[in-house]
């Protein structure tokens, strides 16, 4: 269920809050600035297991966030879901991911 008013939007699951995301997410720029991050953000992961370079595991969230936060800023013309949903926004991200992997949702946004 979601209780919606104009200054605050609860979400009591992350099947409630998910379509909520995808909207704040038409962009096509922005999903793609995502998608990105999300790679890069597994890339450094592996690198950093690969060559145990444990603090290169400090930049996840710079990299992550910064695409993701370029894409709102500059393209969707909004706030990120982070700043009041900030878990639900991670799985967001995630589930995003996955679907534009699997063919489930575009890159080119609505």
């Amino acid at each position: 269920m979601t209780t919606q008013t104009s200054e605050n939007t609860h979400f009591t699951s992350f099947k409630a809050f998910y379509p909520f995301y995808l909207n704040e997410h038409k962009d096509g720029t922005c999903r793609t600035l995502h998608f990105i991050g999300s790679w890069l953000v597994i890339g450094v992961i592996a690198l950093a297991i690969y060559t145990a370079n444990w603090p290169l595991l400090w930049f996840i969230p710079v990299i992550g966030y910064g695409f993701a936060w370029v894409g709102h800023f500059f393209f969707e013309k909004n706030r990120p879901a982070t700043f009041k949903h900030p878990l639900y926004s991670l799985m967001g991200d995630w589930v995003m991911f996955k679907d534009i992997l699997t063919g489930k949702i575009s890159l080119k946004g609505e």
